[in-house]
């Protein structure tokens, strides 16, 4: 039986209603489940009865557990039958007056101890409660759907919320077997705010024609290790969901460049290009499958040119290692010979810029992604410039793939794709801890436990080098001129003195 909250109510009958319902009654609450249609609720009840036959089919609750949960879950017929709750959550409609209107609702039905929550993921916990008699006691309660899978949720203390109200949720929350963070009453809170970097950055990419929506999802999964590609991701969540959290984040920080939307998703969305559950998105799915287009083919090349690597490079060491593995023949002067392919290993800056001021012969130079070490990737990734000779980009092609290592080639642009992707991550995430709107520590568990991100944004920073992310962000500022690259001064402090982003500062 929960300790802290024995009695409470859950409006809402759609899919994040019946995931609290669910796992609010596993914790041995007394749940009462609201919704003013309903069937609604009656389909909700049934929905969850089925989750619990499952769980009951694969051992992970026994049948006396089930039918004590079956006895708690109950299905009012009016508002004011919650009366006698200790905690009333909402999961309704995203919007502010239908929320506000509930709650002046909920205040005069249940008692002044009552607590308030709500699961809004985009608007101000702050505005919702502004015209209770009692603010004190609402806060922000940010589960994830699928409610019973996703482990984490935001605790969100509005302006005039009270600490106690966050402890008890808090405390609650462990109860029902979910980790909470706290955050503060900010647009997006923390994990939509941190999850700005990921999707946008690769949007702008697509959108400068550098790679297509299947490359740039290989790269980051197999570069990086994301379990899905920033498409994919989108896919699964759907346009008519991830696209107004963006231009909600976006107006909310008064058009912070940092998060500015694209008109790549705007107009998917106008024309119903959802994603996965309307079967086709950016990709199209057959009986619920991605249908991913094949990759180009590797060059057969007859004969291998010389290879001269610019010693700017950056892992150049590595990279002439990796070199001498291929078989590549090296060349070791102080310049490239007329018949060499030039390779290039810059961070931030594009092939074009760094063939210009390298004085090399732009129609053989071919960079390559050295952000991350070779050994620890499953995918590497070249870039040419628009000059580069189709010979030049084949034989680099030929040559990076002897080893049965998969290639992808790009076209131009400051960064590659997951040096821009990563740099943008790391740069949202630092900028959130110089606002103060979260603890570091719970940034990172919100972030890998809500996104699902092979690390939190922070220890990915700190594994590429603070300095390396620094690097990316000033060059590609040069590059392209444009403030959203402008570098978090939480970032510059950390990385200019090369202390770890994860240590506490004094």
């Amino acid at each position: 039986m929960s300790h802290i909250f024995k009695y409470i109510g859950v409006i809402g009958a759609g899919a994040m209603g019946r995931g609290i319902a669910q796992i609010a009654t596993q914790a041995g609450s007394h749940v009462k489940l609201f919704d003013q249609d309903p069937q609604a609720g009656a389909r909700a009840v049934k929905e969850i009865s089925a989750q619990w036959e499952k769980l009951l089919a694969k051992g992970r609750m026994d049948a006396v557990s089930a039918q004590a949960c079956q006895a708690r879950l109950t299905l009012p017929s009016t508002l004011a039958e919650l009366r006698d709750c200790d905690l009333v959550i909402e999961a309704i409609v995203e919007r502010l007056d239908v929320k506000r209107t509930l709650f002046a609702q909920l205040e005069s039905i249940v008692s002044p101890q009552t607590v308030l929550a709500t699961n809004t993921s985009s608007l101000s916990v702050t505005a919702i409660a502004a015209e209770l008699e009692h603010p004190e006691r609402l806060a922000g309660y940010h589960f994830f759907n699928p409610v019973p899978l996703m482990k984490v949720v935001e605790v969100i203390r509005g302006l005039r919320t009270s600490p106690a109200c966050c402890a008890a949720l808090t405390s609650y929350a462990r109860e029902m077997g979910h980790t909470p963070v706290q955050a503060q009453d900010t647009p997006g809170f923390i994990v939509n705010h941190a999850g700005r970097g990921y999707g946008t950055e690769a949007l702008r990419i697509v959108g400068e024609g550098v790679a297509d929506f299947a490359t740039i999802d290989r790269i980051l999964k197999d570069q990086m290790g994301f379990k899905l590609g920033p498409f994919e991701l989108l896919d699964l969540t759907a346009l008519d969901v991830s696209h107004p959290v963006m231009e909600s984040i976006y107006q909310q920080y008064y058009q912070e460049p940092r998060y500015r939307p694209s008109v790549i998703t705007a107009q998917r969305l106008a024309g119903g290009l959802l994603g996965k559950k309307t079967g086709e998105g950016f990709y199209r799915y057959v009986d619920g499958a991605a249908q991913w287009p094949t990759e180009a083919a590797t060059p057969v090349v007859n004969e291998m040119p010389p290879v001269w690597l610019s010693p700017r490079a950056s892992r150049r060491a590595e990279l002439l290692l990796l070199l001498k593995n291929l078989g590549a023949s090296i060349e070791t002067g102080a310049s490239p010979s007329m018949n060499a392919l030039t390779l290039v290993a810059p961070l931030g800056f594009d092939i074009t810029t760094v063939a210009v001021v390298e004085r090399l012969d732009p129609a053989r130079t071919v960079g390559i992604d050295m952000l991350i070490d070779d050994a620890q990737t499953k995918r590497r990734v070249l870039a040419t410039n628009p000059a580069t000779r189709a010979d030049m980009r084949d034989a680099a092609h030929a040559l990076f793939a002897r080893d049965g290592k998969a290639v992808s080639v790009i076209r131009d642009s400051g960064g590659f794709v997951s040096q821009r992707v990563v740099a943008h991550i790391v740069n949202i995430a630092s900028d959130m801890c110089q606002q103060g709107i979260c603890s570091p520590q719970d940034l990172e568990t919100a972030v890998t436990l809500g996104l699902g991100y092979p690390q939190g944004p922070l220890a990915m920073g700190d594994r590429l080098g603070p300095t390396n992310m620094l690097e990316v962000l000033f060059n590609m500022q040069t590059v392209y001129g444009d403030p959203r690259y402008r570098p978090s001064p939480w970032l510059r402090r950390r990385g200019a003195i090369g202390l770890s982003l994860l240590q506490e500062e004094s």
